[in-house]
């Protein structure tokens, strides 16, 4: 089954890009679809799947990240220096606001929404997964676009770890009986 329905999203891209000047179709969209499709007709399928895609998706992420490491070119990094940097610093320190606004209205504490803050920085899948397209597109910025992803990798996923492992048990109190309870009363 797994080899099935990664067969059809292999072929729903091709057929993405093979009809884009016919019919202009996503062949991600249709795969999500596919997936809720089974989730919301066949969920103990939907289970086995996931738990099968995840072991595949271990071998894939570290092909994905040997390859984004590969074509770095690291003249790039040193020309792009501080000010990249800067960047990918900003860019962290933004979303760690966006993570705390969203968490505003939320029944977390204090404590909890700094947790939050901290686990959400780390970003490194995405990043090397789209980093290089500029690149391979040809574009002039496709050397820096894809220096600033790695170096958002190398820095978003350490602070991260770093963060997540140094403050979870002083900032998130173990509540498991008294959230089962609340659970089970609808609160």
């Amino acid at each position: 089954k797994v080899i099935i329905i990664l067969s059809i999203s292999f072929l729903l891209i091709e057929c993405e890009n093979r009809l884009e000047n016919i019919i202009p179709i996503s062949g991600l969209l249709a795969i999500m679809s596919m997936g809720i499709i089974i989730k919301a007709k066949y969920e103990i399928l939907a289970v086995r799947l996931s738990s099968k895609y995840n072991k595949l998706w271990l071998a894939a992420e570290i092909v994905l990240f040997v390859l984004v490491g590969a074509i770095v070119n690291i003249n790039y990094a040193l020309q792009a220096g501080i000010a990249a940097i800067g960047v990918v610093l900003f860019a962290m320190i933004f979303r760690m606001i966006g993570v705390y606004i969203c968490l505003l209205k939320t029944r977390l504490s204090a404590k909890e929404r700094f947790f939050c803050m901290i686990a959400y920085t780390p970003k490194a899948t995405v990043q090397a997964a789209i980093g290089g397209i500029p690149l391979s597109m040809g574009l002039d910025c496709g050397n820096i676009v894809l220096t600033v992803a790695v170096l958002a990798i190398l820095i978003t996923a350490p602070f991260g770890a770093l963060g997540i492992d140094s403050t979870y048990e002083k900032l998130l109190i173990n509540n498991h009986d008294n959230f089962d309870n609340k659970k089970i009363s609808g609160n």
